[in-house]
């Protein structure tokens, strides 16, 4: 067989599984992650959500056992979304901001049952609204202004129950500055801003909705939510929501828009947030199930991805699964 002169074989660092490991550029790790937990009234209570397989509505007892089987496998942080019944909402919301609610008697169970681990909670009004939407609705229309008030009301509730993050996903403007006065002025100027800064119209969101019932009883988010055509547009909003006193930023969802992930590392030093959507997450799942893939290669992949574009965090469902993994 002939020989040719070749300078560069760079087939030479991938020859052995030691060499790859030894050159791999890219790495996952637990403290990487944060898990999401879906949160449903009662004891013992794990109700399966049909689009999301292996994902489960739970009751706060459950949920603390989630917490510890996460800080066990180095997961620092969940973060909760509560399901509520149609009986406790409102156009207002009221619920969002009850003592006793159970969204913040789930944060007090975790924090007296694993202190160690970051609690964050979602801040926006669709999980309480009998309208579905995450701002306040008037006459079809989505008002802003008021829909603040709502928000820095409900970050203040989550707050006093003892949150850690605050996790602003209404897409209002303003609302970080809002939330972050409003927090600082109640005491709280160590709980931490998420702000779910270029959260785009995404066709990915149908299976969390079905877990929280919480689809918009009519019209779509598509006046708050960005064009998913946009990318620039990402850029303002991040900075925007950093200018207004943001600790985190996110881009969601993150497998579709590894572009805009890469674009925003590349914008500021703050750590930068990528949330693996529920629809991501049940592509994989549902390919897996019927045989059509390798689903825990087609995971790996897809989260090496998703930190390789600039993600230092990821939101994912997949979390407790790779966490075994890595």
């Amino acid at each position: 067989m002939k020989t040719f002169q070749i300078d560069q074989r760079p087939r030479r660092n991938r020859q052995t599984a030691s060499i790859r490991s030894m050159v791999r550029e890219t790495r996952l790790h637990p403290s990487d992650f944060i898990l999401p937990l879906f949160l449903v009234d009662g004891q013992e209570k794990q109700v399966p959500i049909e689009s999301m397989p292996g994902c489960f509505r739970l009751s706060p007892d459950l949920v603390v056992k989630e917490c510890r089987e996460a800080h066990q496998l180095e997961i620092p942080a969940v973060a909760l979304f509560p399901a509520l019944p149609d009986l406790l909402k409102d156009k207002a919301a009221s619920e969002s901001t009850n003592p006793d609610g159970l969204l913040q008697q789930t944060i007090r169970q975790i924090k007296n049952a694993v202190p160690e681990i970051t609690v964050i909670t979602d801040v926006a009004m669709d999980p309480y609204s009998i309208d579905g939407h995450d701002g306040l609705v008037q006459d079809g229309e989505i008002l802003n202004d008021a829909t603040l008030e709502i928000l820095v009301e409900m970050a203040v509730s989550q707050a006093e129950a003892g949150t850690d993050i605050i996790a602003p996903s209404d897409m209002m403007d303003g609302r970080v500055g809002a939330i972050r006065q409003g927090l600082d002025q109640h005491g709280y100027t160590r709980v931490g801003i998420l702000a779910y800064s270029a959260k785009y119209a995404s066709a990915f969101y149908g299976p969390f909705r079905d877990a929280l019932d919480s689809e918009p009883r009519s019209g779509d988010k598509k006046t708050y939510q960005m064009d998913p055509a946009n990318r620039r547009e990402a850029v303002r909003e991040i900075l925007l929501d950093i200018d207004q006193g943001a600790d985190m930023v996110m881009v969601k969802p993150a497998v579709i828009y590894l572009d805009v992930i890469a674009e925003i590392k590349a914008r500021t030093n703050l750590p930068v947030v990528a949330y693996n959507v529920s629809g991501e997450y049940a592509m994989i799942k549902s390919a897996d199930r019927l045989g059509w893939l390798d689903g825990e290669a087609a995971m790996i992949e897809m989260l090496t991805a998703i930190k390789r574009s600039g993600a230092d965090i990821i939101l994912t469902y997949f979390a407790k699964e790779i966490a075994k993994l890595c």
